[in-house]
């Protein structure tokens, strides 16, 4: 079964991978990824979502805590948290293949329900656990209707469903049901992580932000942190910095125009950050950036 869901996802990938290994299905949230060698240190808050590995392997480090893992085992992301990721092995020969899924909160908590979920437990936002044979089995009829678009439309939504069923049953449950509650602290704080990622550039007072949270300012502030491991002010300004990092390396943006792109307004502010986080100046980060892509 994984090597049948190896060759669809690698023949998908194969012909519809963009420059950065990203091949976007027909279906929202679904995507395969490919890397023919080992790739540069990306940074990202990532949503939560679930990679399948089928082929080489990765690294992701979320704080002090690494996780390094390859073909056979899936990595869940259970809430929006910075973390860092690298392709560790792959080759033009054997490439590195996965398939992620973005997670469906409202899936979730039609599925917890009918279940008869009763608690969400405590549990890590990042953790690697070996593919249980229903989840590929799942992800193989998904990447399967690739070959039938006409009947995408009429069978996606059932299948997502039932990817979703068993990575509750499973050994991702305990990761993935808080966010099928609907006043778990980590849904509430998901509604004011949306407001932060569709408007990274403005000034949000906190206030909106607890107030979509349903909490009160000081409590917004304990249960942002518990559940993304950063202070809002902080989430937002890696977002910014994430994305200034992507305009100046892929789309070639000079420091300052990322800067006021993302809503800075002081270059040297932005400068002093971005080393902060990213341990180089822009400039020198972006040359040293397309030095190793150019050596890979």
């Amino acid at each position: 079964m994984t090597t049948a869901l190896l060759e669809c996802v690698r023949r998908f990938a194969d012909a519809n991978a963009d420059q950065s290994g990203v091949a976007r299905t027909p279906i929202p949230g679904l995507f395969a990824m490919r890397g023919t060698s080992p790739s540069e240190i990306q940074y990202a808050i990532s949503k939560p979502l679930v990679a399948l590995v089928l082929q080489g392997s990765k690294r992701v480090t979320m704080g002090n805590t690494t996780f390094d893992f390859g073909a056979g085992d899936s990595l869940l992301i259970a809430a929006d948290v910075p973390n860092v990721s690298q392709i560790t092995r792959a080759s033009p020969g054997t490439p590195y293949y996965s398939l992620v899924l973005d997670i469906d909160p409202a899936v979730t908590e039609s599925l917890v329900l009918e279940m008869g979920i009763a608690t969400a437990e405590a549990a890590a936002p990042i953790r690697v656990d070996p593919t249980e044979s229903e989840v590929a089995d799942a992800a193989l009829r998904l990447m399967r209707l690739m070959d039938r678009p006409s009947s995408i439309p009429v069978l996606r939504s059932q299948l997502i469903r039932e990817m979703h069923h068993w990575l509750l049953a499973g050994r991702h449950g305990a990761g993935i049901r808080a966010l099928g509650f609907a006043e778990s602290h980590a849904n509430r704080i998901g509604r004011a992580v949306a407001i932060i990622r569709n408007e990274y550039t403005q000034t949000l007072p906190i206030e909106r932000l607890a107030e979509a949270a349903g909490m009160s300012s000081s409590s917004f502030h304990q249960h942002f942190r518990a559940v993304t491991s950063l202070s809002p002010l902080q989430f937002q300004k890696q977002l910014r910095l994430i994305e200034a990092r992507r305009l100046m390396i892929s789309e070639g943006a000079a420091p300052s125009n990322a800067a006021y792109s993302v809503g800075y307004e002081s270059v040297p502010q932005f400068t002093r950050e971005y080393g902060r986080m990213f341990g180089a100046s822009p400039a020198k980060d972006v040359r040293e950036s397309k030095e190793r892509l150019l050596a890979a």
